[in-house]
């Protein structure tokens, strides 16, 4: 089949474009209110865009309560979505009002940051404490403004449980991390494949010469 997304003529019951651009990783961002109310929110248009420094963006279609807590307060935590924890994340999509904390509403307990003032999700076994660098108002290929704001932000704080830590390495299998496949559909990480890169190539594992 073919079609064109502007057209919106697949012909099949439910867009299948999120589900092509699959899995991507979730961030489960939480966030401050002005006045101090705990937000946390899951968005599946997230990932880490830079390593140096290390900057992470996410997505939302509307400016959301996440949105509007990151640019008022100029902070924000990214807390590591997995299977343990998908029906607390799926919770917190709810749409509730900027004074109601979802942490409460999903039964989720706060633990304290360090660099950053919004809380983090005990159970999240990693957090990534953020500093907001700038927001994103992506164009259409006319030029058209979208209603979608990207925010981006430096991650200045990162935390791992030491169970996470196998021979020298987070086990995301281990961990179970969750990605959003389109539709109603979570996919869980539990199984890697490894290769060596090309001589020449990147690689995230560089090779470091012994200790003198």
């Amino acid at each position: 089949m073919f079609y064109e997304p502007a057209k919106r003529n697949h012909g099949l019951p439910h867009s299948p474009l999120k589900a092509i651009v699959a899995p991507r990783p979730i961030g489960w961002i939480s966030s401050l209110t002005p006045a101090g109310t705990a937000n946390l929110a899951p968005y599946s248009f997230f990932n880490l865009i830079c390593e140096v420094p290390p900057l992470v963006m996410f997505s939302s279609l509307g400016r959301k309560d996440s949105v509007a807590n990151i640019e008022a307060t100029g902070e924000f935590v990214c807390n590591l979505a997995v299977l343990d924890l998908v029906d607390a994340i799926n919770l917190c999509s709810a749409p509730l009002p900027p004074d109601q904390s979802e942490f409460d509403f999903a039964g989720l307990e706060k633990a304290p940051s360090r660099l950053v003032k919004p809380p983090r999700v005990a159970a999240a076994p990693c957090a990534l404490e953020c500093v907001y660098v700038e927001t994103i108002r992506p164009r259409a290929k006319d030029g058209t403004l979208t209603n979608a704001h990207m925010i981006i932000g430096e991650v200045v704080g990162v935390h791992i449980d030491d169970g996470a830590i196998v021979d020298g390495r987070v086990d995301i299998a281990m961990l179970k991390v969750l990605s959003r496949c389109g539709y109603l559909d979570y996919g869980p990480i539990e199984r890697l494949v490894e290769r060596e890169r090309p001589p020449g190539g990147g690689s995230d594992l560089k090779a470091r010469a012994p200790a003198a």
